[in-house]
């Protein structure tokens, strides 16, 4: 069976806001580069992307390489091309179709998703807030990567915001980034 893997980017008061950065350019740029760097190689554990609509659609603004508008810093380049190529899977009740190398994923979430991870190949990786957050409610979660930056926002969406049960996480592994983040992988208590 293929494990669902789950990452997100959380500041030390649990805000999963994608802007929650410092202010400081220098520091930024630092972040940045070292959540890149890291963004990229967790994307290389998986075979596909599984991604809600709102996620797919922030992803496919900024990496999708044919329809760039912007050219981003250099250092940005190993993350868009490996998003890019990747097969993703579409869980959306409100799009009619998708592109950029993607199937819709409609019906019920836990069959649709069940099916997904008995398929062969790899790993399926997924990101956001919302989707992980349903994803959780039904135990189809198999690693949860945190990476945990060194910041309090003090505002914005925070981590599980709903959850209406108990998830027990046993601790896998825990890696310092350059920057000062912490990446913290966890495999539920099952």
């Amino acid at each position: 069976m293929r494990p669902l893997l789950y990452s997100i980017n959380v500041t030390l008061d649990g805000c999963v806001h994608h802007n929650a950065i410092p202010a400081d350019e220098a520091r930024q740029q630092e972040m940045l580069r070292a959540t890149h760097r890291h963004a990229t190689e967790s994307l290389g554990r998986a075979d596909a992307l599984l991604f809600g609509r709102v996620t797919y659609q922030m992803m496919e603004g900024a990496w999708r390489l044919d329809t760039r508008t912007s050219t981003p810093p250099d250092w940005t380049e190993p993350f868009a091309r490996t998003i890019d190529a990747m097969k993703k899977y579409v869980v959306s009740s409100t799009l009619d179709r998708v592109d950029w190398n993607s199937e819709l994923v409609n019906g019920d979430l836990g069959e649709a998703v069940s099916k997904l991870k008995q398929q062969p190949g790899g790993p399926l990786f997924t990101g956001g807030v919302k989707l992980p957050l349903a994803l959780a409610e039904l135990d189809l979660i198999d690693e949860y990567e945190f990476v945990v930056q060194p910041i309090l926002a003090g505002h914005g969406p925070t981590l599980f915001a709903g959850l209406a049960r108990y998830v027990e996480l046993k601790l896998i592994d825990r890696k310092e980034l350059s920057s000062g983040a912490v990446v913290l992988r966890y495999e539920p208590r099952r």
